[in-house]
């Protein structure tokens, strides 16, 4: 059986409108490097190309993981078949609003300079809003989602947690900077009403390719760290699984729940410490001795429970040694 007979025989019972756009966004993905590389042309400093690439990333890991976590409900299955659809149409929807807006030259976030650019982020806004709400009906129902592995089971749960935060996280981008509010004040107006950049106007130098400020803080980082818990954890968990074949001590089920548990809570104070870094205005590149002490302790405290979890046998364990 070749590989992609193997998963098309492990998908078949997935989400199939989830699972088309994530297979239709793996390709436009590609299509976006190329444009990169085709079309020099920037925008507010960044390749032009760059917010396609960056949103067809994501969704190829968002819509792959809704796929298959809702083909894992025991309940409510056409329920979630049709909010998925909703998800699906809504994405696809904004997405091509990001394009319309890129083949402009135009910013498709925060934009107010025109009554055209205004409208279609308000659009975009409105849709952000709804598929808010569907992620939440969604993630609820996966809390109730019951597996067989337990660390699985609760790798889901966490990570979808983890997703509808860093997904709200994009309500701290939406309001005006102490800037544009001088600017609306004194004008009226403002070009841009919103931003991603802490500290300093959006467009500065950033890393290569996604663009996070080099100067400042930034809550695209938080946002986008919380967004993709959904795929984190749960290939933690797989992970476990796999490893389990070769080291016997993670058989243990309960051992693979306590160090999913664990790297969740991790994952979220990492979440906590990146958003308290960006809204301090702060770079990632430039932590401070508060912020990298913090992230001493944070790995610390992780890893440590990560010992104990090891070291200390699970209670069917016991049992057994009785």
């Amino acid at each position: 059986m070749t590989i992609l007979t193997d998963l098309q025989e492990r998908t078949r019972t997935w989400h199939r409108g989830s699972y088309r756009l994530a297979q239709a966004f793996a390709v436009i993905t590609v299509l976006c490097v190329l444009a990169m590389l085709i079309d020099q042309r920037t925008l507010n400093g960044a390749p032009l190309w760059a917010k396609p690439f960056k949103f067809a990333v994501s969704a190829v890991l968002y819509f792959f993981t809704w796929s298959w976590l809702i083909s894992l409900l025991p309940k409510f299955r056409r329920t979630a078949n049709w909010l998925a659809n909703a998800l699906v149409v809504i994405f696809a929807a904004e997405y091509a609003l990001v394009i319309f807006q890129a083949a402009r030259v135009r910013a498709s976030h925060f934009n107010n300079a025109t009554p055209l650019d205004n409208t279609i982020f308000q659009v975009m806004g409105g849709m952000i809003a709804v598929l808010w709400v569907v992620n939440l009906v969604l993630t609820i129902a996966v809390l109730f989602t019951r597996l067989p592995d337990r660390a699985t089971a609760w790798a889901a749960r966490i990570g979808a947690i983890l997703g509808m935060i860093g997904i709200s996280l994009a309500t701290l981008m939406s309001g005006p900077t102490p800037d544009q509010q001088a600017l609306l004040d004194a004008t009226g107006q403002s070009a841009m009403i919103g931003a991603h950049t802490v500290g300093l106007p959006d467009g500065g130098p950033g890393l290569p390719v996604l663009g996070w400020s080099t100067v400042g803080g930034d809550l695209r980082i938080p946002h986008f760290l919380g967004l993709h818990g959904l795929q984190a954890l749960p290939l933690l968990a797989l992970a476990l699984g796999v490893l389990a074949a070769r080291y016997p001590r993670l058989r243990d089920d309960v051992l693979r729940l306590r160090l999913v548990v664990i790297a969740g809570v991790g994952y979220a104070g990492l979440l906590a410490l990146l958003t308290w870094q960006a809204l301090r205005g702060q770079s990632i590149v430039a932590p401070d001795s508060q912020t990298l002490t913090a992230f001493a302790l944070l790995v610390a405290g992780v890893a440590f429970s990560g010992l104990i979890a090891i070291g200390r046998p699970s209670r069917e364990l016991e049992a057994s040694l009785r």
